[in-house]
C-alpha cells in the first residue's frame, strides 16, 4: 500500500471514478459493499482494495494478500494463458517481484527495466543501464512505485528515479559505498511518504557490512544511513581479528504505517560457517530490525539466527498484521527453515526511548531440519538441512486475513560441509570482495533431490492446517487472496492455485521454466489477472534457463 498525499481536485476524481465503475466491478465479482466504503473512506491512499500490486510485497506491510476475487474458488480452474513478455536475449536470475500499477507492469533485471501492459504483455517501454562494476550475484529484485516515479538499486550501488511512464531516469545517486569490492543492490525497495528505503549486499564477501538508507524520492539525497555494524569505523576487525564483514540486506523490507517504524532483516556474519575464526556475535547480524522511518534509529531488534555456522541469513521480507484476535505481530520466514512470529504491539516510536527486545511468540519449521544444532568439523564431514540455500528465500510469507493463515514456501535441500584448517581461514584471507565460506569443501545434494514445501500454519499460535510438498523448491512468491485462494510456483515449471482453507489443489499450470520471481495479480479495466516471473538462471541455484519471461493468465 503506497501512501501519498494528493490534491482535493484529484481526490474528486477519483472518487468519481470510483462511482462510475462501481457496477461494473461488482457485476464481476471484483468489489463487496465493505470495500467500496473502503475506497471512498481512504481516497488519499492506494489502498489495499486497489487492483493494482504497487510494492514488493503489494502492501507495504508486506502480507501479499489481494482482495480480489474474481478468480476464486468456483472457477479457476478456467484460469487459461492469455499473455506473455519474452526477454528474449536478457536470460538472468530473473528474481524480480513484478509490480502493476494502472494496468502497466513494472520488473527488473541487472541491466534493464522493463514496462509492460499488464493485461497483455506488449512491450511499452525497455531501459537499460549496463556498468561495468558489477557486483554481487547478477539478482535484482524489483522497483518500488511513488507518485509516478519508479526507484531501483544496481548492482554497482546506485539508486535511480525514474519515471514510470516512459522510463528516463530522473536521477542517479551514487551511494557511499559504491565502488567498494562485492557492495551491491539486489533487494526491492520500497517508497513511503517522500522517501525510498534501500539496503546494500555482499555480506558473504570479505570486508563487505550492510547499510539500510533513506532518500528522498524527489531527488535521491540521502536522508539517514543506518549501517548493520554501528561501531564498525571504530572496530572493523572481530574479536578473533579477521575483517568485520556481514550483515547484508539481499530482500526487501516491511513497514508498519501506523508506527513509522521499518522492519528490515539483516543478513548472515562472514566466514559464513567457521563462527571460531570470526568470533563473537555481533549486532546486527541476523537481527530483524525496527528502524525509525524518519530517523533511522533502532527503536527494537531481535536477533533470529544466533551463532550461524549454515549461512542462515535472516533473508526474507517480513509481514506486519494484526491476527483474527486482534494481535499485532511480525512473522520472519528464514534460511533456518523456520517461521519465527514476534510480538509488536508494544514495539512504539519513541524518538527518546531506548531500544527494546521484540518479544519472540512462536517458532515452527518450514522445511526439514535435520543436525542444524551440529557443530561442523574440520575433520569431516557434517550433514544438515536446510543447507545455506534455505529453507526460506527472497520471497516471505504471505498473511490472509480471511482464513488467519501464514503461508510460507519453501527449499527442502541438504548438503554436507567440511571446515578449512583455521590457520588457513584466520591468515590467508581472500581479497576484499571475495566469497568467504571458511570451508574446505561444501558439497549439495544431487539437485534431483531438492523438492519444497508450502504450509499453512494458524497465526494464533504456529499450528499447522495444511501443507503440500513439491517436486521442486518453493522459491517464487506466495499470495492468498479473497476469492479463497492461494497462489505459487515452484523451480520445477509447475504453478499452482490451492483452496486457501484445505489446501486442495484446484488448478495447475506450467511454464516449463525455473520459477523462482514473483507471483502477483491485479486487476485491469475490471478485469483479474495472474502474472509469474519464469526463467531463473543463477550460479547458485540448479538447472539453466531457456529463457526469461512473464506469464499472464486469466479466465
Amino acid at each position: 500500500m503506497i501512501t501519498n498525499i494528493i490534491g482535493f481536485k484529484s481526490i474528486l476524481n477519483l472518487k468519481n471514478n470510483i462511482m462510475k465503475t462501481t457496477k461494473n466491478l461488482f457485476s464481476q465479482g471484483m468489489l463487496s459493499i465493505a470495500f467500496v466504503g473502503g475506497l471512498l473512506s481512504n481516497v488519499h491512499a492506494q489502498t489495499a482494495g486497489s487492483g493494482d500490486w504497487a510494492s514488493y510485497n503489494r502492501t507495504l506491510a508486506g502480507d501479499r494478500y489481494s482482495p480480489l476475487n474474481q478468480i476464486n474458488a468456483t472457477n479457476v480452474a478456467s484460469l487459461k494463458l492469455v499473455g506473455s513478455f519474452d526477454l528474449q536475449t536478457d536470460i538472468n536470475s530473473f528474481q524480480t517481484g513484478p509490480l502493476v500499477v494502472s494496468g502497466i507492469m513494472y520488473f527488473t533485471t541487472n541491466r534493464f527495466t522493463y514496462a509492460v501492459n499488464a493485461a497483455t504483455g506488449n512491450l511499452v517501454w525497455k531501459k537499460e543501464r549496463s556498468n561495468a562494476a558489477t557486483a554481487g550475484y547478477g539478482a535484482n529484485r524489483g522497483v518500488a512505485y511513488l507518485d509516478g516515479k519508479l526507484f531501483r538499486g544496481t548492482s554497482d550501488s546506485h539508486v535511480l528515479g525514474m519515471n514510470a511512464k516512459d522510463g528516463s531516469i530522473l536521477w542517479d545517486v551514487k551511494l557511499d559505498v559504491s565502488g567498494q569490492p562485492g557492495v551491491a543492490i539486489p533487494m526491492a525497495p520500497i517508497a513511503y511518504k517522500g522517501m525510498v528505503f534501500v539496503g546494500t549486499a555482499g555480506g558473504d564477501l570479505v570486508g563487505v557490512t550492510g547499510h539500510v538508507y533513506a532518500l528522498d524520492a524527489s531527488d535521491g539525497h540521502v536522508i539517514w544511513k543506518f549501517n548493520t555494524i554501528t561501531n564498525y569505523a571504530d572496530n572493523p576487525k572481530t574479536s578473533t581479528g579477521i575483517p568485520v564483514s556481514g550483515g547484508g540486506y539481499w530482500t526487501s523490507f516491511g513497514l508498519d504505517e501506523t508506527t513509522g517504524i521499518l522492519y528490515a532483516p539483516a543478513g548472515n556474519p562472514a566466514p559464513d560457517f567457521d563462527i571460531e575464526a570470526r568470533g563473537e556475535d555481533l549486532k546486527y547480524f541476523n537481527h530483524l530490525i525496527a528502524l525509525d522511518i524518519k530517523t533511522g534509529k533502532v527503536i527494537a531488534s531481535k536477533q533470529l539466527v544466533k551463532n550461524d555456522i549454515h549461512d542462515w541469513d535472516v533473508s526474507a521480507p517480513p509481514v506486519v498484521f494484526t491476527t483474527k484476535e486482534g494481535r499485532k505481530l511480525v512473522a520472519s520466514a528464514n534460511k533456518n527453515g523456520l517461521l519465527s512470529v514476534l510480538d509488536i504491539a508494544g514495539i512504539t516510536n519513541d524518538p527518546n526511548g531506548a531500544e527494546k527486545t521484540i518479544p519472540l511468540i512462536y517458532e515452527v519449521p518450514t522445511t526439514t531440519r535435520i543436525n542444524t544444532d551440529v557443530a561442523l568439523s574440520r575433520e569431516f564431514f557434517t550433514y544438515f538441512k536446510p543447507g545455506y540455500l534455505g529453507g526460506n528465500e527472497w520471497n516471505g510469507p504471505a498473511y490472509d486475513p480471511q482464513t488467519n493463515i501464514i503461508y510460507t514456501g519453501a527449499n527442502d535441500w541438504g548438503l554436507k560441509a567440511k571446515l578449512a584448517p583455521l590457520d588457513s581461514v584466520k591468515n590467508r584471507i581472500p581479497a576484499p570482495g571475495s566469497n568467504w565460506f571458511g570451508t574446505k569443501d561444501l558439497v549439495t545434494d544431487d539437485p534431483k533431490l531438492a523438492t519444497g514445501w508450502l504450509t499453512a500454519f494458524d497465526a494464533k499460535d504456529g499450528s499447522e492446517k495444511w501443507k503440500y510438498h513439491t517436486t521442486g523448491p518453493i522459491l517464487a512468491g506466495v499470495t492468498p487472496t479473497a476469492g479463497g485462494l492461494v497462489f505459487t510456483a515452484s523451480m520445477n515449471g509447475e504453478v499452482y492455485a490451492f483452496d486457501a482453507a484445505t489446501g486442495k489443489i484446484l488448478w495447475k499450470g506450467t511454464t516449463n521454466l525455473i520459477n523462482g520471481g514473483g507471483v502477483i495479480t491485479y486487476s485491469v479495466n475490471g478485469k483479474q489477472y495472474l502474472a509469474v516471473a519464469a526463467g531463473m538462471k543463477s550460479d547458485l541455484w540448479f538447472g539453466t534457463a531457456k529463457n526469461s519471461k512473464i506469464f499472464i493468465y486469466s479466465l
